[in-house]
């Protein structure tokens, strides 16, 4: 008989690469999601032992039915990327909903991803969440293990991307004294094991287990390693006394490509030591662990070759059509003529951003993502997760994919700081009502119509003075971009039809 097991946070970093490892285990998997369009581009979704079921955690009517019949129930969820400073009452409050329906469908046990570190007062907002949430679900009445992990180094982990980013970009460093703190840390690939192998070890039920790799090492150690992985020169690092987590997580907003509010509480808990007290999970459920170097490798192995599973990037909430119904919006709209079928035209338009580039003008595009930053917002140093792929959810620099139908449409939310809310849209059309006469194919190779729209909802009188400040621009952006789009997806044939703009849309209005 097939075991039934639900994951929540499936669409998270933790928990999209752990729905493929319990489908290879055999496992019945129902993922419990809030947008279940953002598992769209996952190679396992079409998996017939998986089950998606769409729900709110806090509807415990519509959760306590998933749960129903459930061998176990995995708690991948937090909310520190979705709820900013008020993540921790957010938090308590998910945790609770989801133990009561727990306890009321009679789960078998509840499988939860905490936070490594001692506990006590001295504990990190972050890490103190983690241990709130422990005791509320073991309030379930279901049976609860819990395990506690540092670090995770994978390719996307938010902690190991703060820490690749200041040595990368850093060869001297001026920081906390947060770096002689000692970790173990584990790479993710060994945390993935444990949150399987639990499933089949009866003395892990109501059980709490730290779980760490082979290695103890200072921040300042692991960074060293990271330079050496990555061949660079020796890095400098001057711990002061006087860089308080706020600072800390200012800088590490401008260095690296996570935002403040999420490397505050980072940050914060960096202070503390997270090493294990013993070695009671790998004894129970042994694997081979990675040491800090293999994990930094393999990290990296996938990040050049451009296979990085799941991001820190994915998680948080997205913005969906009903936040553009019934406002006014400027337009700026464009269109091109381009040889190609619409598979060909739309996987050219999939490849914007990260290390592609916008086809035109990046040293724009570089100034945009450099005053962003500065003012707080994400920049161009999210990249992309996957270089040619791109799903509902995904992140491309600092946008956000909020809409895709392949090979028709393509829609992208600015997350980007912005007095207003912007969108940037691409739409495959015949390529017959392409253009005008000129514009038309005189061969009988497929033509496709690539209709971009730019459109932006002001808020105040400072909307409008930056959608009139940044209109005389898009003519660079935009119409490069078209043609930047056409030579991909000609394959750099020479020639081709020139980017036309639609009459009579520019800074019209939408209803």
């Amino acid at each position: 008989m097939t075991r039934t097991v639900l994951v929540t946070g499936a669409t998270g970093y933790v928990g999209g690469r752990l729905v493929p490892r319990l489908l290879d285990a055999g496992f019945h998997v129902r993922v419990y999601a809030r947008a279940p369009r953002k598992l769209q581009g996952r190679d396992w979704v079409g998996h017939p032992e998986l089950e998606v079921v769409t729900g709110e955690l806090e509807d415990t009517d519509t959760l306590r039915g998933a749960l129903a019949g459930c061998e176990a129930a995995y708690y991948l969820v937090h909310s520190m990327i979705s709820a900013g400073d008020d993540y921790r009452s957010l938090d308590q409050r998910l945790a609770r909903a989801f133990a009561s329906a727990c306890g009321e469908a009679h789960v078998g046990r509840i499988v939860y991803l905490g936070g490594l570190g001692e506990t006590g007062d001295g504990l990190s907002k972050h890490l103190a969440s983690r241990r709130e949430v422990e005791r509320i679900l073991r309030n379930s009445g279901a049976p609860v293990t819990v395990l506690r992990a540092a670090m995770i180094i994978g390719s996307g982990s938010a902690s190991f991307e703060i820490l690749r980013y200041l040595v990368e970009r850093l060869p001297v460093m001026v920081t906390p004294r947060w770096v002689r703190t000692v970790c173990q840390p584990i790479a993710i690939r060994n945390v993935l094991g444990y949150l399987v192998a639990c499933l089949d070890e009866p003395r892990t039920k109501d059980r709490t287990l730290d779980i760490g790799g082979p290695e103890v090492v200072t921040y300042e150690e692991f960074m060293r390693l990271v330079a050496e992985v990555r061949g660079l020169p020796r890095r400098v690092i001057l711990p002061v006394p006087v860089l308080t987590p706020r600072l800390s997580s200012l800088w590490i907003h401008l260095v690296t490509p996570l935002s403040k509010s999420i490397a505050m509480p980072l940050a914060e808990g960096l202070r503390n030591p997270v090493v294990c007290r013993d070695d009671e999970a790998e004894r129970l459920m042994p694997q081979r662990l990675l040491d800090v170097r293999e994990s930094i490798e393999a990290a990296y192995e996938h990040l050049d070759a451009g296979r990085v599973e799941t991001s820190w990037t994915d998680a948080g909430p997205i913005p969906g059509d009903p936040d553009w119904a019934g406002g006014r919006a400027f337009t700026d709209r464009w269109s091109i003529a381009v040889r190609g079928t619409p598979e060909e035209v739309f996987a050219a338009v999939c490849r914007i951003g990260g290390g592609h580039g916008y086809y035109a003008a990046d040293r724009l595009w570089r100034l945009r993502g450099w005053m962003d930053r500065m003012v707080g917002g994400p920049g161009l140093r999210r990249g992309r997760r996957d270089p040619e792929r791109v799903g509902y959810g995904d992140a491309l620099d600092f946008w956000r994919v909020v809409d895709i139908d392949p090979p028709r449409r393509i829609a992208l939310h600015a997350e980007m700081k912005v007095p207003g809310e912007a969108l940037l849209e691409f739409e495959l059309r015949a390529g017959g009502d392409a253009t005008d006469d000129d514009a038309r194919q005189a061969d009988d190779e497929p033509t496709v119509e690539l209709v971009q729209t730019a459109r932006f909802i002001p808020k105040g009188l400072f909307g409008l003075l930056y959608w009139y400040a940044v209109l005389p621009l898009h003519g660079v952006v935009f119409r490069g971009m078209l043609e930047g789009i056409r030579r991909e997806a000609e394959g750099g044939a020479e020639g081709g039809a020139p980017a036309v703009k639609l009459r009579g849309r520019r800074a019209g209005h939408d209803d």
